[in-house]
């Protein structure tokens, strides 16, 4: 594999999506669900529960989706629209930009 950081194979597009809000269950099942129907998988997850709060970032691999990013991103907006959180959609490049040094 000819990695470009991260663990992230050169050549693949990958987005980092971040949610958070109050804390419920199904948040991380209705969020993967709309990754999953898209064909988009997830890479990395981590997420948290602070004081109520839920947090969650993902970096999620696009390149085989059936989607293009702006769609996915809709979807997962109406999604979390649903749940009551909120949703932020990057390209890795941006998470990538405001991880340098």
């Amino acid at each position: 594999m000819d990695s470009c950081g991260g663990g992230l194979e050169r050549g693949r597009e990958y987005i980092a999506v971040f949610v958070h809000g109050r804390d419920r269950p199904g948040i991380v099942a209705g969020i993967a669900g709309v990754l999953a129907e898209a064909n988009a998988n997830i890479m990395d997850i981590s997420q948290t529960v602070m004081r109520g709060i839920f947090t969650m970032a993902m970096v999620v691999d696009v390149t085989d989706a059936r989607l293009g990013v702006e769609e996915l991103r809709r979807r997962l907006e109406e999604k979390a629209a649903e749940l009551g959180v909120e949703v932020s959609v990057h390209h890795i490049d941006v998470v990538r930009y405001l991880e340098r040094p």
